[in-house]
């Protein structure tokens, strides 16, 4: 069975090519660092997946939402030549909030979409590195655990704090 097939996403491509280069050495010395390099890839795969049914549905309904900003004044009046004449559908608020949900959604999707591809990215390149097996793994787990963090403002928070002291000791220092 051939791994090349264009109805996959690239982290399945790197997936299944993954393991046909390394998941069949069970004879090998290197059985275990192939093993483990298996383990983060598909980790790395599990989370592109994730990545990818985020990203599809909500470009789908970015696409959805983003076609009823365009046409929203237009039902309005077309609904008033049906004898439907209803004030929300003329509403400012209404109208700005469709707006705001198609920009929230848009925002979703491509939060999403850049984690995918950082994903990939970091299966392709431990696929194609040359760097020594427990170097590489290093780098991936280091990336993986910024991955998992999601959000994180400690580092923003801690960074202005240290400007802040630094600045009241420069003040200390002058005095």
């Amino acid at each position: 069975m051939s791994i090349y097939s264009p109805n996959k996403t690239s982290a399945k491509l790197m997936l299944d090519y993954a393991f046909k280069r390394w998941g069949s050495d069970s004879n090998d010395k290197n059985c275990e660092r192939n093993e483990k390099r298996l383990l983060l890839i598909y980790d790395l795969y599990i989370k592109a997946r994730s990545y990818a049914i985020i990203n599809k549905i909500a470009f789908i309904f970015s696409i959805l939402v983003g076609i009823m900003v365009l046409l929203w004044p237009s039902v309005a009046i077309i609904a008033k030549d049906f004898g439907c004449e209803m004030e929300f559908l003329k509403s400012a608020i209404v109208q700005t909030t469709i707006t705001g949900l198609a920009a929230i959604i848009f925002a979703i999707y491509s939060h999403y979409k850049k984690r995918q591809m950082y994903t990939e990215n970091l299966m392709r390149h431990m696929i194609y590195s040359n760097e020594s097996g427990q170097e590489l793994v290093e780098q991936v787990v280091q990336e993986i655990e910024k991955i998992d963090s999601g959000f994180s403002f400690s580092k923003t928070i801690e960074t202005q704090d240290n400007k802040k002291s630094d600045g009241s000791n420069a003040k200390q220092n002058e005095k």
